[in-house]
């Protein structure tokens, strides 16, 4: 199993009439986690692109638990269960600076050979990159 985090502070602009973080954004979030996680064993997406794999999110999963304030802290935690195939799913939970869970969800990407634009299997080094630092158990 694959496991990061990282931390982000709610920006005034990210927030409703009410104060709350403004639902749409914990996408933006999702992202910020998937993106760090990539990170950590190595790769980009600008790296990827650059190979020729795109990586569109092809399902979203939000459940609400508690509202994100203005000027919160956030800690997403990002995990991926399962090795990569055609796609790799993101599992998150989103906690505040008091360890209170705000949300859990997850993100399904699929792997698009660009020159194709058919979905394909992750490259090698990529599966390797996951293999090398997790073993198989993934």
């Amino acid at each position: 199993m694959i496991k990061t985090e990282t931390t982000l502070r709610v920006r005034y602009g990210e927030t409703d009439q009410m104060g709350y973080v403004y639902y749409g954004n914990y996408a933006q979030y999702y992202e910020v986690g998937r993106v760090e996680a990539m990170r950590s064993l190595g790769f980009s997406y600008k790296e990827m692109e650059a190979n020729g794999i795109l990586m569109p999110v092809i399902s979203l999963v939000i459940n609400y638990k508690k509202p994100a304030l203005y000027d919160d802290e956030v800690r997403i935690v990002t995990t991926v269960k399962h090795m990569p195939s055609v796609r790799i799913i993101f599992d998150y939970e989103c906690f505040n600076q008091e360890n209170e869970l705000l949300n859990t969800g997850s993100t399904t990407l699929v792997f698009i050979d660009k020159t194709r634009n058919k979905p394909c299997i992750p490259p090698d080094w990529f599966l390797e990159g996951f293999e090398k630092r997790f073993g198989k158990e993934i």
